[in-house]
């Protein structure tokens, strides 16, 4: 027993910080959490879960017109974007009842305020204007939404904190950036009927996927409607009349629109934490530097989630999270292992992928066989829908193991999470050309792909 209040205090109940209090906490460890805002972090409150249900409504606005070619009527189809908000916050409201009660029931204590380190070992909880200490501090504050003020008129603008509480749904909407919430709430926006513009300063959206990935996404993008304007800036944004907005470009010219919606990227939460002053190193974008057991410089501060930087994705937040406590208050150590992780975006096709992109792969190994497909599912074949599925493998061409698979099509993230364990478990090609496919199905090409990908053929 120390003679600190708390074994352990964590600032920020989000899906890392709630994992590694939990398990903490059920290891005998006298735990508290301090959350700002709501227990459940971004993914729950105002990330992954909602957003994931504002795809699920879009994606209606599709099926309702493929709908025809199978038979159906679907006229006179509408849509309640109040409906819609309301249900979906009864069930945020659902979730972060269960994540405070989960916390509870492991024995941690919820201080609901706002929390920053006065010292090495003491907390200071600003809506209770007291102190408490604690052996270890962990940190798990998450990220914000980053804007560019340098941009006049950016504050006419929204992000997707913000895009959740919409009280109506506008007809035109401006998204600026070509990552993947971006690309995101430009499918979502423009599934519930909006006219949509997605504003970009790159040349190629999704940059971090493999070029085939974003190439898809963009065709299939413009095949939507949904007008994509690369390698421009904002220059301002100004007021008009109403709920109007008239944004300012770089190429010298304007697009009028009811909502601006910034997905620029986003930063580490650490600002008056004080952090900087007990000496925690941080990087450029304010993250915590860690080390392979999310241990910052000062020796009893730790680190996980989005607020490092590492890979910013909660299941990862919850690994870093789950690994913490079993490291320091489980007395056996486990570093997170970063490699082959699954990623997702949930565009219109979704996007799935694990491993190695191509350029990646070509950059790592002397030999890379690639293998590709993109064809017309058999689904819009009624449909009329010229929507295409584009699937590729990245394959070692001395050792056949399959580096890297992408996915851009129906269901593309359900699939990956299993084709996920293969390549993690370092299957051959050969295992893929061995299995026998199941038909019909959009899957199987990836147990059909016999052909080598040669450029130009």
């Amino acid at each position: 027993m120390t003679n600190y209040d708390y074994d352990l205090f964590t600032i920020g109940a989000g899906s890392g910080g709630v994992r590694a209090s939990r398990l903490a906490a059920s290891y005998g460890a006298r735990v508290g959490v301090a959350e700002e805002y709501r227990v459940g972090g971004t993914c729950v409150v105002r990330g992954c879960i909602p957003k994931k249900y504002l795809v699920y409504a879009s994606e209606y606005g599709h099926n309702f017109e493929h709908a025809k070619g199978y038979g159906w009527s679907a006229e006179n189809v509408s849509f309640d974007w109040t409906k819609l908000i309301e249900n979906k916050d009864d069930e945020i409201d659902r979730l972060n009842g269960i994540y405070i009660r989960n916390l509870k029931n492991a024995g941690a204590d919820i201080f609901q305020t706002r929390a920053s380190l006065k010292d090495q070992h003491t907390v200071h909880l600003h809506a209770e204007n007291r102190d408490v200490t604690a052996e270890k501090i962990l940190i798990a504050t998450g990220g914000y939404p980053w804007v560019d003020e340098n941009v006049p008129g950016h504050e006419l603008g929204i992000t997707s904190n913000e895009a959740f509480h919409l009280e109506k749904l506008p007809k035109h909407v401006v998204v600026v950036g070509g990552g993947y919430i971006a690309i995101e709430f430009a499918c979502i926006f423009k599934g519930l009927g909006c006219d949509v513009c997605l504003v970009y300063r790159g040349e190629d959206i999704l940059r971090h996927f493999d070029t085939d990935v974003s190439v898809q996404v963009h065709t299939e993008m413009k095949r939507q409607g949904i007008r994509v304007i690369t390698q421009t800036i904002f220059e301002k944004i100004e007021k008009l009349e109403g709920d109007e907005k008239r944004v300012h470009l770089s190429n010298g010219n304007h697009i009028d629109t009811g909502l601006v919606f910034w997905a620029v990227g986003r930063k580490a939460a650490t600002t008056g934490l004080g952090l900087q002053k007990l000496g925690v190193k941080m990087g450029k974008s304010g993250e915590i530097k860690v080390d392979e057991f999310s241990r910052s410089s000062v020796e009893n501060i730790f680190a996980v989630g989005d607020v490092t930087d590492r890979v910013n994705l909660t299941p990862v937040a919850i690994r870093e999270g789950a690994a913490f406590a079993e490291t320091f208050f489980n007395k056996n150590p486990v570093k997170m292992d970063y490699r082959f992780i699954p990623k997702a975006v949930f565009s219109q096709p979704p996007v799935g992928s694990v491993g190695y992109a191509e350029h990646e792969a070509r950059h790592e190994f002397k030999n890379v066989d690639i293998y590709k497909t993109n064809f017309r599912s058999m689904k819009h074949v009624l449909t009329g829908s010229e929507e295409r599925v584009m699937m590729k493998l990245v394959v070692d061409g001395d050792t056949d193991r399959v580096l890297g698979c992408h996915i851009v099509g129906e269901e593309a993230a359900e699939i990956i999470q299993c084709i996920a364990i293969a390549v993690k478990a370092g299957l051959k090609k050969k295992d893929f050309d061995d299995t026998v496919a199941l038909h019909p199905t959009i899957s199987e090409e990836l147990v059909t792909m016999k052909e080598k990908f040669v450029p130009g053929i």
